[in-house]
């Protein structure tokens, strides 16, 4: 048939190098096992030849072993898939696109040839899964195909951001991490270090273009860094382009250099970097070239000794060793179905070749395999098992998809997740139904890894991180320092063990690699117009704001009681200013009112005990002892001005103030009354006017003016009260406690029926100052009026003009000054008479000075 046909021209025509064992369910593997391949010339005249491939690769033959050996130990769990029997068809692609792209093809379709074992016939079962490929180029092409019928595909070694695109690719998952994972990986390294100034070299390829995409984009949100210099490294050995590049390296000022290429590409760099030498670096090496032995070498090491890498996370498997030791070559299938995979190896490490021989093999004196050999007689990369990376990948692939399967087997029957709520069975497996359950899959390796996949069908990543160390003796060593991964709980983590780190510097220490050192505490960024955001200069703070902990490019205003230290890195409280008792000025002016309230008492005293002498009774005594208390009160009330300003001292003050004076003032005023009534009664049909001075009608009158003042200052408080206020308008870096006010209408009117009756006084002093009376008191009242008003009159531009506790200060030296301008001159001449003058103090003496001249 045509079908027949086309099977025949599939297979019988192109001979795939295979290793396959059967089972009830098999699954694919796409391995590197030769690094070459020969592809004849088509000439289209006749049949062509098949490709060969050459250049036996033993570490991708390590990885196809991997795969045999997780599907023999899944067979042997008892708890895993306990009733069904994987079998396994692994090719090997030699490293092209459409030698892998054709093996992909064989197995997803079911053209492979039927094989005769053990007599009996029988027919290869559907590829339920592939593990592959290793490179992203052929998994982008074959996935391509592969997704149309949802055949699922996990690679072990591709790595491009590009598979992560679930709608080109929606079978496709994988047990590597994404390159997107790497540069975060590496920018944690970097973030480690504070090293936020790299230099980027990438290859001219999806994998180091993809790369640099990755690293501009995140490198400053993620790490805080930015890239000196991004340049592409050449395909060929150009080395004019690499002259140019080194010469960025060695005029640049970043001591990190991070390289996404192979190391193909890293040969031909570091010849150049040896040619100018180059020393000083810091290289990060990606996955690709971590493990490049070709590059740790006695003649590279003074330049790539303390590289950091990230490389494939390493696994343990235990037994995978010993199951390879049971290797044995197929000697009946050699040419056929059979395990050529194995027969290769055999030929390659033993250096012999199976029977029939190539012509001329055996003249050339060339040995033929006898597959007796003993393997643990010849040294092999493949017995190595101490370093397995990729092959952790493969075992994990093929986990993946036995435990996908075992989920979906043990699907209870009307409960399922398809449509009908049916479950996959064994006899019609669906591979897109094996996708399902792959999208969900969650397991722990024996080795404590966690496996699962996310929307995009990438692994949960996991890298470790290696260093190279180079050694005293001369000898290299990589030595695996720490991890990076990614949990579903917590995020990205970096863990490094920094004292097994090799640091190829004379200090033995990380190197710094910035821009720009960071700006000092009392300062901020500025950034350099046209470069990158790690160049910047430091600008300091101005006053009243200090550098910024969560935004540096800005200045942070300290809070409204606070003020910036002088070296612009803290704030600090603002010193108080208000006038206190504890300063010079304050303990002077509390001095002073405390004396004048002293000397008060002591001239009330002495009035007291010399109540019934003339003097004191010829002065309108009464008068005198209602002056001398209220001149106290005034003492007294300005001692409510200092200390810091409270609710209480604020209201207090103005209003003991103006009531004190008010008081003070009456009494003066009707002193002057008594005074003119006095003179006006000794004067023919004057005495009723005396009737309407008497002692009554004195105290009431001094109680009436003094209630006006008590009704002015409650109307006040009630309306507008003074209240404490923090003023920051006089100084910047104080606080300057004050009394406001309130109503500048209410001191105003206080201040102003003060001054009212003063002037009422002093004119009717002024007045009667010629009159005869006794001790001349008019011209007395006169004086201390003029004093009073003269005090008060200056007080008013030097409160206004003066500042903060300085106001204060003006308003008490007023209190102070009037208060003993009042007591000086009314008191001071009586006090002169009775103590040192006690001779004028007779009624004579008065009654002779009153008519006197």
């Amino acid at each position: 048939s045509l079908m027949t046909g086309l099977r025949k021209g599939l297979q019988g025509e192109f001979h795939l190098n295979g290793m396959h064992k059967d089972g009830d369910v098999v699954l694919g593997g796409l391995f590197e096992i030769h690094f070459f391949s020969n592809y004849p010339d088509l000439s289209f005249t006749s049949e062509p030849q098949q490709p060969t491939c050459y250049g036996f690769n033993i570490l991708g033959f390590r990885q196809a072993q991997t795969m045999a050996f997780a599907i023999d130990e899944i067979n042997r769990n008892s708890n895993l898939l306990p009733n069904v029997t994987l079998g396994y068809s692994l090719y090997d692609n030699c490293v092209q696109l459409g030698i892998g792209f054709r093996a992909a093809l064989l197995l997803a379709s079911g053209q492979e040839e039927k094989v005769l074992l053990h007599e009996t016939c029988v027919g290869t079962p559907p590829v339920l899964g592939i593990v592959g490929d290793s490179s992203s180029t052929r998994s982008m092409a074959i996935s391509t195909v592969l997704g149309l019928y949802r055949v699922p595909m996990v690679s072990y070694f591709a790595t491009c951001s590009c598979l992560s695109d679930r709608q080109r690719f929606p079978s496709f998952f994988r047990t590597i991490p994404s390159d997107a994972f790497q540069v975060r990986a590496m920018i944690q390294i970097l973030k480690h270090f504070d090293w936020t100034w790299a230099g980027l070299l990438v290859r001219d390829d999806d994998y180091g273009l993809h790369a640099a995409r990755s690293f501009q984009s995140d490198l400053g949100p993620y790490g805080g860094g930015c890239l000196a210099y991004t340049e592409i490294l050449p395909w060929d050995n150009d080395p004019d382009e690499l002259r140019r590049i080194v010469d960025v390296m060695k005029k640049s000022t970043a001591r990190v250099v991070i390289v996404f290429a192979h190391e193909s590409h890293m040969i031909d760099l570091m010849e150049e970097v040896v040619r100018q030498n180059v020393t000083g670096l810091q290289w990060i090496a990606s996955e690709a070239w971590t493990a490049a032995a070709v590059l740790q070498t006695p003649r590279l090491m003074p330049y790539l000794g303390g590289t950091l890498g990230i490389a494939i996370r390493r696994g343990e498997i235990p037994g995978l060793r010993d199951f390879q030791l049971q290797i044995r070559p197929d000697l009946y299938h050699n040419n056929r179905r059979g395990n050529n995979m194995v027969n290769q190896f055999w030929e390659h490490t033993f250096q012999c070749r199976f029977a029939p021989p190539p012509a001329g093999w055996v003249e050339a004196g060339g040995a033929l395999c006898t597959g007796q050999e003993d393997l643990e007689s010849v040294e092999t990369e493949l017995l190595d098992v101490s370093d397995l990376r990729p092959e952790y990948n493969v075992y994990k692939a093929v986990y993946a998809l036995a435990y996908a399967l075992d989920d979906m087997l043990q699907c209870e029957p009307g409960r399922g997740p398809f449509s009908g709520h049916s479950c996959g069975n064994l006899q019609r497996l669906e591979p897109w139904q094996l996708v399902y359950y792959l999208d969900k899959v969650n397991f722990t390796t024996s080795f404590g890894d966690q496996v699962s996949f996310d929307e995009n069908g990438d692994v949960l990543p996991i890298y470790d991180i290696i260093n190279w160390q180079w050694l005293p003796d001369g000898r290299t060593k990589v030595q695996t320092v720490g991890e990076v991964k990614k949990s579903a709980f917590k995020g990205e983590e970096l863990t490094l063990d920094e004292d097994k780190i090799f640091w190829n510097f004379k200090s033995k220490k990380p190197p710094r690699s910035v821009c720009s050192e960071s700006c000092p505490p009392g300062t901020r960024m500025a950034r350099k117009k046209g470069e990158p955001e790690c160049c910047f200069d430091c600008i300091p703070c101005s006053e009243g704001t200090i550098s910024n902990k969560t935004d540096s490019m800005e200045c942070t205003s300290c809070p409204e009681d606070f003020w910036s230290s002088p070296q612009r890195d803290h704030c600090v409280p603002k010193t108080t200013e208000f006038l206190s008792y504890h300063e010079p000025l304050g303990i002077f002016l509390t001095a002073t009112s405390l004396l004048g309230t002293f000397i008060c008492i002591v001239v009330l005293g002495i009035f007291i005990y010399h109540r019934r002498t003339p003097v004191v009774r010829a002065n309108n005594s009464e008068l005198s002892f209602q002056l001398l208390l209220s001149l106290k009160l005034c003492f007294l009330c300005s001692l409510l001005f200092i200390g810091r300003p409270r609710l209480w001292t604020c209201q207090l003050r103005h209003a003991a103030f103006g009531i004190s004076f008010v008081l003070c003032v009456s009494c003066i005023l009707v002193k002057t009354m008594v005074v003119l009534a006095v003179f006006k009664a000794s004067k023919p049909g004057g005495e009723a006017s005396l009737k309407w001075f008497g002692v009554l009608q004195q105290r009431g009158t001094v109680l009436v003016l003094t209630s006006v003042q008590a009704a002015i200052c409650t109307a006040w408080l009630l309306s507008a009260s003074p209240v404490p206020h923090k003023n920051t308008q006089y100084h910047n870096d104080k606080i300057v406690y004050e009394c406001i006010v309130g109503s500048p209408v209410g001191f105003a009117v206080l201040l102003g029926y003060i001054g009212l009756l003063a002037m009422l006084s002093f004119l009717l002093a002024f007045l009667a100052r010629n009159l005869p009376d006794s001790f001349n008191e008019a011209k007395l009242i006169t004086f201390s009026m003029l004093i009073f008003c003269a005090v008060w009159v200056a007080f008013v531009p030097a409160y206004i003009s003066s500042p903060g506790k300085y106001a204060d200060a003006v308003e008490v030296f007023a209190i102070l000054a009037s208060s003993f301008g009042l007591l000086m001159a009314l008191f001071g001449p009586k006090c002169y008479i009775i103590l040192l003058r006690p001779e004028r103090n007779t009624k004579k003496a008065i009654m002779g000075r009153g008519t006197g001249p």
